[in-house]
């Protein structure tokens, strides 16, 4: 007996080692290969961090705020022809060399730099025009004013700053440099901006449309999204993050049915109280994790090499610990937000009046959708998590911002991806490049009907505390951004223009 008890402890110790030897592989072959092709980079022409500061304090000033779909209204687009009057007076040199198009019914812009090789298909780069307002109330909070484009300490600060006048100033910026440098491109460039990227995108819209009616396919579309992040979150480390894909929208309406009445005889299960277990049982039976498919998946690896140990060790065997690492992951919104599709109660309604019950109460539940998912996939998760409570119905929101899809996962294979993880890691030496999920709308989901190679990014290294700046108080980027952003965007134009 003994004999076969030490036989038994034997063979579990051997497999126990057995065990933690494959962990121990599988952790040091983690992350050792970058996700994609690198490629060399030429070399720009010399740019003025200063001038681009100060031309994006200029940019600022424009008011070019949007509040909702429609705007801006007729009467109301002094300010977005305001901005594109100073484009022509400011890079006299880019509009010689391009030709601008204001896109039919819209404010959008549209810039065609003509290519010598028609054979070769071209670039897409994008920005938009138009800002969110600045909550009433809060314009003291400012370090410098919302819309003055103070330069304070090494900063511009204003809306639109980051999102994203930054970025259609540093193309402008990159366009007027080459085109002075004597640059002719072989590959047509296309600037695309925008002008209401804020409450629809119907001007990228239009855009798009109008470039594939003209048969246009683009080799590789840029737009907003990802930046280097110093440190990121994932490893506590500068990385560049290339969205490869972004996630959809739609909004359900979670309604309860019931008899209403006066207050003072409430049933045990009134509209309200099914409604409040409906919304419980959403929040507790979340959507499905997808934790193992891109581009989580490749974002991870690509990280693998700056994780902590014990982070490494659990990415790297997803297959015995996704559990935990669901789990965690869970727990971060963020996280949380890049392994699935959300779920988010926003808005409660029930009776007009205090004393009288509710013969509907409705909750309004908004989704962000990741690419693994659809809507229908959602409905149904919906209706099967609330399937067992009395008098749930579910309908799909008719009122607010138009649901679509997530969009496709851009290839990391190509020489578009290549290009952009080479700028991200010539934009801060030393971070790597990682594809990523961008969690918010962009016009670059558009785009998807004239190109697969749509991807999210602007070569600027921000960090944790200035990405507060999003639609908030104190939005801010460096001057040194600005110098970093005119050289990234050169860069891609000459880096796709070269021979492969």
């Amino acid at each position: 007996m003994i004999r076969n008890l030490l036989i038994g402890l034997a063979v579990f110790l051997l497999a126990v080692a057995a065990l933690v030897g494959v962990l121990i592989v599988n952790t040091m072959n983690y992350g050792g290969e970058p996700v994609g092709g690198r490629v060399e980079l030429p070399a720009p022409p010399e740019f003025s961090a200063e001038r681009g500061a100060q031309n994006l304090s200029r940019a600022i000033q424009f008011r070019t705020i949007t509040l909702a779909s429609g705007d801006p209204r007729p009467g109301q687009e002094g300010e977005w022809l305001a901005l594109h009057a100073w484009l022509e007076e400011t890079y006299p040199a880019a509009h010689a060399a391009m030709t601008k198009e204001v896109v039919p019914g819209t404010l959008t812009l549209l810039y065609t730099w003509p290519g010598s090789d028609a054979s070769l298909k071209p670039l897409v780069l994008m920005a938009h025009q138009d800002v969110v307002p600045v909550n009433i109330g809060t314009e003291e909070d400012w370090d410098g004013g919302p819309f003055e484009g103070a330069i304070i300490d090494g900063y511009i600060y204003g809306r639109g700053a980051i999102d994203n006048k930054g970025s259609l100033v540093a193309l402008m910026e990159a366009a007027e440099a080459l085109a002075v440098a004597g640059f002719k491109p072989q590959r047509t460039v296309y600037f695309m901006f925008g002008h209401d990227e804020e409450v629809s995108g119907s001007g990228a819209a239009s855009a798009v449309a109008l470039m594939k009616s003209r048969g246009i396919e683009p080799e590789m579309v840029l737009d907003e999204g990802f930046m280097v992040l110093n440190p990121s979150p994932l490893t506590g480390k500068p990385a560049g993050f290339i969205g490869i894909a972004e996630k959809g929208y739609v909004t359900l309406e979670v309604i309860a049915a019931a008899a209403g009445g006066h207050s003072s005889t409430p049933p045990r299960n009134s509209a309200a109280v099914n409604l409040a277990r409906a919304v419980v049982a959403l929040d507790e039976n979340q959507m499905p994790s997808a934790l193992g498919e891109p581009p989580a998946s490749e974002m991870f690896r690509a990280g693998g090499k700056d994780m902590p140990f014990a982070q490494r060790l659990a990415f790297a065997n997803l297959w015995l610990l996704e559990g935990a690492v669901d789990a965690q992951l869970s727990k971060i919104p963020a996280g949380n937000a890049m392994i699935r599709t959300t779920t988010a109660p926003t808005m409660l309604a029930g009776s007009a009046k205090e004393n009288v019950l509710a013969q509907r109460a409705t909750a309004t539940v908004n989704f962000r959708i990741h690419p693994s998912n659809t809507e229908e996939e959602i409905i149904a998760h919906v209706k099967k998590v609330t399937k067992d409570i009395e008098g749930i119905e579910v309908a799909v929101g008719q009122q607010g911002i138009r649901g679509s899809g997530a969009s496709n996962v851009s290839p990391t294979d190509n020489r578009a991806y290549a290009v952009l993880a080479s700028v991200a890691e010539a934009t801060y030496p030393g971070s790597p490049a990682a594809p990523g999920l961008v969690l918010g709308a962009t016009d670059a989901r558009y785009a998807e009907a004239i190109s697969k190679n749509v991807y999210r990014f602007a070569p600027a290294v921000l960090t944790p505390d200035e990405l507060t700046g999003f639609h908030g108080t104190n939005e801010r980027t460096s001057v040194e951004n600005m110098g970093r952003l005119a050289r990234g965007y050169a860069q891609v134009i000459l880096a796709m223009d070269a021979p492969e």
